[in-house]
């Protein structure tokens, strides 16, 4: 009887400890909070990587006042907000700086492509966003072959068919992360056998719908760079691991 007594002591010290533990705990984490509440307040916005807007427009976008809470607010929220209310933005980063500095990096749309439908000349971001119209597509790698859904500025349309959207996303993906889509004149979607793009101004370049078009861009810069500068041509990359070129 004795030893269970005991035993019953030991228990419950041991759960008030843990209880004490848990309370020190939870005063520490909110003593930290109200630190961070009270001394770590918005002084500087930085904002940088923009050349189409100021940084002023960025600021407002963002709805980031001087005196907000540094470490209170949704990073990615706030994120969010400047690319919907500023279409040719693509990305945005937000870090902070202590005691009170927010830094915005922003990512803007340097090549857009265009599709022409019913009148009207969409204008798409590298994402896949339409972040304008224009009244011709000229100057802008046009692309065929795409039938979009419902498209309107500042939204990312659907195409109608779902492979049409899934090789064309994948594509724009794979020029921009190589830094090509600036070389690229026209993309021909319309040909369920291949994928054409034109290069360079120079290049027919003919794809397969699947594949990775990661890989299919370096192989495609390698194949150009070791042709002559007034080459110009058809480059068939139809087949896995071996390219056709085929002068004009």
């Amino acid at each position: 009887m004795a030893k269970r007594k005991r035993k019953a002591r030991r228990n419950g010290r041991g759960r008030l400890a843990f209880l004490y533990r848990l309370l020190a705990f939870l005063l520490i984490c909110g003593a930290i909070a109200a630190a961070l509440a009270l001394f770590f307040k918005v002084e500087r916005i930085d904002v940088q990587g923009v050349t189409r807007y100021t940084a002023e427009e960025v600021i407002a976008a963002a709805g980031v006042e001087k005196g907000d809470n540094l470490f209170m607010m949704d990073k990615y929220a706030v994120a969010e907000r400047i690319t919907e209310a500023l279409n040719y933005v693509e990305s945005v980063r937000i870090h902070r700086t202590l005691p009170g500095t927010l830094h915005i990096d922003v990512t803007e749309c340097r090549t857009t492509v265009a599709i022409e439908q019913d009148g009207t000349v969409w204008l798409l971001s590298a994402t896949g966003k339409v972040v304008d119209t224009s009244a011709t597509p000229q100057g802008h790698p046009l692309i065929t072959g795409v039938t979009l859904l419902s498209p309107q500025v500042g939204q990312i349309p659907s195409a109608a068919e779902e492979r049409e959207q899934r090789q064309l996303t994948e594509l724009l993906r794979a020029l921009r992360s190589k830094e090509m889509l600036g070389q690229v004149q026209q993309i021909h979607l319309e040909d369920d056998s291949a994928v054409t793009i034109r290069y360079l101004d120079r290049f027919t370049v003919l794809l397969p719908w699947e594949g990775d078009m990661d890989y299919k861009m370096d192989y495609l810069q390698a194949v150009v760079g070791r042709l002559e500068n007034n080459e110009h041509g058809t480059i068939n990359m139809m087949q896995d691991e071996k390219v056709n070129f085929i002068p004009d």
